[in-house]
């Protein structure tokens, strides 16, 4: 009888780090480095879009994602969210756009924005510059904050909602 494959992970995997390896992963990173952060729960157009606008930014880029239980408290409904984090940050890990994805369990991401000292911080367009958390430490050691326009108008609250429908 054949033997089966072992099943090995994808190599995108690699660039999912726990927190606490953060400040070795980012002595690897080239910058400038850019740093977005978000549920990220169902990935759709507009998710895509804003992450390949935010790495045109820099030579790589962190994205954090809220941890489940972050989400729970972000009041974004019962079901919320849908997938699990370690499935959204393999699906985030897999975009070519990514260098590095990791979590917070607080209610922001200040904590990893301080850890990984971005030169670039990155939001999408609903979230005003002066609004955006990180923003004033970031001016503070010399980077920049950029809130990027929407071009596609989609949502994942959008987005389930027209599935509860069908």
């Amino acid at each position: 009888m054949p033997v089966p494959a072992p099943v090995l992970a994808a190599d995108f995997e690699a660039k999912i780090v726990a927190p606490e390896g953060l400040p070795a992963a980012l002595a690897a990173l080239p910058r400038p480095r850019v740093f977005t952060n978000g549920c990220f729960d169902i990935l759709h157009r507009g998710h895509v879009t804003l992450l390949a606008q935010a790495r045109a930014l820099g030579a790589s880029m962190i994205v954090a994602l809220n941890s489940d239980a972050s989400i729970r408290r972000l009041g974004k409904g019962d079901d919320r969210p849908v997938n699990t984090l370690a499935d959204r940050l393999a699906v985030i890990a897999a975009l070519e756009s990514v260098s590095l994805v990791t979590w917070f369990e607080e209610d922001t991401p200040i904590e990893r924005i301080l850890e990984c000292r971005p030169d670039v911080l990155v939001k999408g367009g609903d979230w005003p510059t002066e609004k955006i958390v990180g923003h004033t430490e970031v001016a503070a050691w010399g980077g920049r904050t950029v809130s990027i326009p929407f071009i596609h108008q989609k949502s994942t609250t959008a987005l389930l909602e027209k599935i509860r429908r069908l």
